[in-house]
Order: structure tokens, then sequence, then C-alpha cells
């Protein structure tokens, strides 16, 4: 007997932040807002990385650059709080708050 387990899904509120210039590190700025479901934060970011890098995935109404090293994604969870992921060259790491200005 084969059991098929069904993954849950949640729908995530994310926020993406670039600076004006790419490469710097201060002056971040919202560019974006939307809802998108996935099974963890790392499969959302991977989704936004994905979504936000193919110009026919991009939807419509944004108008910044690529996603790219040094940009962040805010996950706001709500009563679970908030989280913050910067773009490194070897992947997506959580920080702290303190680095979005």
């Amino acid at each position: 007997m084969i059991f098929l387990s069904k993954v849950q899904v949640t729908l995530y509120d994310l926020t993406i932040f670039q600076t004006e210039e790419f490469g710097k590190d201060k002056g971040y700025q919202q560019v974006y807002r939307l809802k998108l479901e996935g099974k963890n934060h790392l499969d959302v970011l991977n989704k936004v990385f994905q979504k936000f890098n193919v110009p026919d995935r991009m939807p419509s109404d944004f108008n910044a650059r690529y996603i790219g090293t040094g940009d962040i994604i805010l996950i706001d969870e709500a009563r679970g709080g908030k989280h913050y992921y910067k773009l490194f060259p070897g992947g997506w790491r959580k920080i702290n708050r303190i680095h979005v200005r």
C-alpha cells in the first residue's frame, strides 16, 4: 500500500528591497510586494529568484532590476514575525533587520 502525504503549503507575504545601484550595501528601498505560496522560506525565496530573473515570468507592474546578489527579501508572517534574507554568492542567508535602511 502506498500512502501519499500532502505537503502543507503556506501563503507568504514578501517584500523585495534593492539599492538604487547594484552592488551598494546602503540605501535599501522597497521595490515590490507580493504574496506567494511555498512549503517554507527557502522554497519561496527560490521561487522569487526564478520569477524575477526570467522576463516572461515577471509581473507587468515590476519596474526594478532583476534579483541579484545583495538584494533583500522580507518574509512577513504576522504573528510568526518578520524574517529578512539577503542574497549572497552562495545563496540566501538570514540577516538582522538592522541591515535594511
